[in-house]
């Protein structure tokens, strides 16, 4: 029988070991990851313990259109009821506790915006239209900043995009559009957040544990601390065929021979790489100033155009960096007055950014528990900041500079909470920082061919899955893209019939685009 090797351990990979099984016929005995960290998962981590605190790098969100991964997910049992699937219980939970959210934007006087106004002049909405009408290949190399005017960047609209998607002026316009394409049929409820889907608890409890646990029970291979430092490849240029791993495990190198027939799918960089955690009293230490979780591409990619440019994608850390914390408190004080402030139950409010902070700093307080063994007299909630590099509003060095306590007195000098609450939260809260230089360099200005296909031409038994691999249409920073890259890469490979749906296009429905433009008029 075959056998599959797959690279790294993300949403991926995992996803693509449950796919060579379901539809491609593999046993799980013949799969392989190997994953370079302790733990699997990729970016969808989530640790600590409520006593020392608790820590996630991110959250990611979902809606209704997320294809590939409702299908994965729905033969996957959840942890909490093996009779209920993943796919259900994310169904289920935007049913019971969807955002509704009210206090989307906060002011620089700490009031609540009304943000069902997008702020457009006449001249925003043109360039909206245009960048959402002009072929792709027409802004190839171009930042947002080259498709827009200076007040585009001050609306109601810009500051809910930006950080909810977590895009910056000078990223890419290729991922701009196609984010407007791809969610525009969310435009009516941008303010509101009630078309955004989430995880019952946090990403890794809610979908890595029980992807791992399905994989395990299938006799599927997951080596951690094994880290695939290049690829033998068969010399020729008409086809690409991997003959040999060459890795190291545990600080000593193995090689493991390739046949023809054997699958190889590497997830190629990775945007939470050389991420650093900081503590309540200290801040992350600066990150390494070369990466080795990006090497293997490099490595791949020299000397061949068919395989991308990962130079576009992880040498501009001061463009592809944002801070992220989360605080672990045990004093209802904190999520009952944002519960007051906010005029919505914990849960259902949303994401809250303060569009005066010159961190530009957003707040979420998810459904509790958000972790699976989290006591209940324990609350958990969630921030970061896009401009971590400036000075804060309340504190005079930059985001990167500072402990959670710090980053914790500059939430609370927005929020204005009186002196009372201040101080309990300052007293039962703690605050773990997390600093991430290639959290967005997959919106990094790029070229089309910047990112290999799934498949190139002319690959024998060799893919590339995640983030930096290129589907047309769908959009990067998701779980769905992640999955959708796995299921193509093993529907090609394999030649099956059964492939990856299509992705959504709203921006062909009528009806779609008569609800987008009546929300873009809105005063």
């Amino acid at each position: 029988m075959a056998k599959a090797y797959l690279v790294g351990s993300g949403i991926a990979a995992l996803a693509a070991a449950t796919f060579l099984i379901r539809d491609g016929g593999f046993d799980g005995t013949d799969i392989h990851l190997f994953e370079e960290q302790r733990r699997m998962g990729g970016s969808l981590d989530a640790g600590g313990t409520a006593d020392a605190g608790y820590s996630m790098r991110g959250g990611r969100m979902f809606e209704a259109e997320f294809r590939c991964t409702y299908d994965l997910l729905s033969g996957i049992p959840s942890l909490d009821d093996p009779a209920v699937s993943v796919t259900q219980d994310i169904l289920a939970g935007h049913e019971e506790f969807a955002w509704n959210d009210i206090s989307r934007l906060v002011d620089e006087e700490g009031k609540i915006v009304d943000a069902r106004s997008m702020g457009f002049s006449e001249r925003d909405r043109l360039d909206l239209v245009r960048c959402l009408a002009v072929p792709e290949g027409h802004l190839d190399g171009k930042r947002i900043t080259d498709c827009f005017g200076e007040h585009f960047f001050t609306t109601n609209f810009w500051f809910m995009w930006c950080t909810t998607f977590a895009f910056q002026p000078w990223h890419s316009a290729i991922e701009f559009r196609r984010y407007l394409r791809r969610f525009i049929h969310l435009l009516p409820e941008f303010s509101s957040m009630s078309g955004i889907y989430r995880t019952r608890y946090n990403q890794y409890d809610s979908i890595v544990r029980p992807l791992t646990d399905w994989l395990r029970d299938r006799g599927v291979s997951l080596h951690t601390g094994c880290h695939v430092i290049d690829l033998g490849l068969v010399p020729g240029h008409r086809s690409t065929t991997v003959d040999r791993l060459y890795l190291s495990r545990n600080g000593r190198d193995e090689q493991i021979d390739v046949a023809p027939s054997d699958l190889v799918l590497v997830t190629n960089g990775s945007m939470t790489d050389a991420s650093s955690l900081g503590s309540h009293t200290t801040a992350p230490p600066p990150p390494p100033r070369r990466s080795d979780a990006w090497l293997l591409w490099h490595r791949l990619a020299r000397g061949r155009d068919d395989f991308g440019n990962p130079d576009a994608f992880d040498k501009h850390v001061k463009e592809s960096r944002w801070e992220s914390f989360t605080v672990t408190t045990k004093d209802p004080a904190f999520l009952d007055a944002l519960k007051e402030f906010s005029g919505r139950e914990t849960g259902k409010g949303g994401l809250m950014t303060f569009t005066d902070s010159n961190w530009l700093l957003t707040i979420v307080a998810n459904r509790q528990p958000v972790y699976r063994d989290q006591p209940e007299d324990v609350g958990v909630w969630w921030g970061y900041g896009l401009f971590p590099g400036r000075a804060g509003n309340h504190t005079v060095k930059p985001m990167t500079m500072c402990s959670g306590g710090e980053i914790l007195e500059e939430v609370l000098h927005h929020l204005r909470f009186d002196k009372h609450v201040t101080d309990r939260v300052r007293k039962t809260s703690t605050v773990v920082p997390c600093l991430m230089p290639y959290i967005t360099s997959q919106f990094l200005v790029r070229r089309r061919d910047d990112r290999p296909e799934v498949v190139p031409k002319g690959s024998v038994n060799l893919a590339f899955i995640g983030q930096f691999a290129e589907v047309p249409d769908d959009v990067v920073f998701t779980v769905e893209y992640s999955v959708r890259t796995a299921w193509t890469a093993v529907a090609q490979l394999l030649g099956l019939d059964k492939r990856p749906p299509e992705v959504y296009k709203g921006h062909h429905d009528p009806h779609v685009l008569a609800g987008a433009l009546e929300t873009l008029h809105r005063r």
